[in-house]
């Protein structure tokens, strides 16, 4: 998948602000700062 306007993450950056649309209609917006850890699960295909 080609990336668009993006940028790679560097030591002593921030995480991004970020917004997941939910499959049940919902958003999840992950806070930005110094320590974000972020775990996805694709699940079984």
């Amino acid at each position: 998948m080609p990336q668009t306007e993006s940028r790679k993450l560097d030591s002593d950056d921030n995480f991004p602000s970020l917004n997941l649309d939910l499959t049940n209609g919902e958003q999840l917006t992950l806070p930005t700062g110094k320590w974000t850890v972020l775990l996805l699960y694709r699940g079984y295909w």
